[in-house]
C-alpha cells in the first residue's frame, strides 16, 4: 500500500512539470532560406528595372517619368486645360490595353471593353491603380509597369506569363 502511494505521489509531480516547447532542429534553415528568398526578388526586380530603362532609352521620342509608386510613364494626349484628378472613392471610366515591351498586344482595349473602377477601392492591377489619379479627363498615359505592379510572379493565368512587364495605353473617358 505504502508502495502504491509513493508510486501516486511520483506520478502527481511528474505532472504537474511544465511541458517543454520543441526547438527548431536547425533554427538557420528557414532564415536562410527567407534570406536567399529576398536577394532573388531583388535581383529579379533589378534585372527588370534594367530592362525597362533600356526599353525607355530605345524609345527616345519619348519622354518618360518615373512614378514614385514604381512605374513609369508618358503622356500621348495631355488635357492642359482641366485641373481634376480622380481621388480614393470616385468612379472612373476608362479603356485600356496591354501590351509587352514589343508593342505585341496582349489584351486589346476592344477585348477589355470600357471598365469603370472605383478608385482605390477595388482589386486591379496595381500600377494602373495608382496612375489613374495622375490622369485628367481626355487624357491618354502610356504606362511601363514592372511585373510586381502588374500581374506579379504568377501573371494572369492566362495569356500573361509570370514576371511580366507590362505596358498599358490608358484613355480617362470619365470622372464620376
Amino acid at each position: 500500500m505504502k508502495t502504491n502511494f509513493y508510486f501516486i505521489i511520483f506520478l502527481l509531480i511528474l505532472g504537474c512539470s511544465k511541458p517543454q516547447p520543441r526547438r527548431p532542429i536547425n533554427p538557420k534553415a528557414s532564415t536562410t532560406i527567407f534570406q536567399d528568398n529576398i536577394e532573388t526578388a531583388k535581383k529579379m526586380a533589378k534585372y527588370e528595372d534594367e530592362k525597362i530603362l533600356d526599353f525607355i532609352r530605345k524609345d527616345s521620342l519619348k519622354v518618360y517619368q518615373n512614378s514614385s509608386n514604381g512605374f513609369w510613364y508618358t503622356y500621348k494626349n495631355k488635357n492642359l486645360t482641366d485641373t481634376i484628378s480622380p481621388k480614393t472613392g470616385d468612379v472612373v471610366e476608362i479603356e485600356y490595353d496591354i501590351r509587352d515591351l514589343n508593342d505585341s498586344i496582349i489584351y486589346s482595349k476592344e477585348e477589355l471593353g470600357v471598365k469603370t473602377y472605383r478608385v482605390d477601392k477595388e482589386d486591379f492591377i496595381s500600377g494602373i491603380q495608382k496612375g489613374i489619379k495622375l490622369m485628367k479627363i481626355g487624357e491618354t498615359i502610356t504606362f511601363v509597369i514592372p511585373s510586381y505592379n502588374a500581374f506579379g510572379i504568377t501573371g494572369d493565368g492566362n495569356k500573361i506569363e509570370m514576371n511580366k512587364t507590362i505596358k498599358s495605353n490608358v484613355k480617362l473617358i470619365n470622372i464620376k
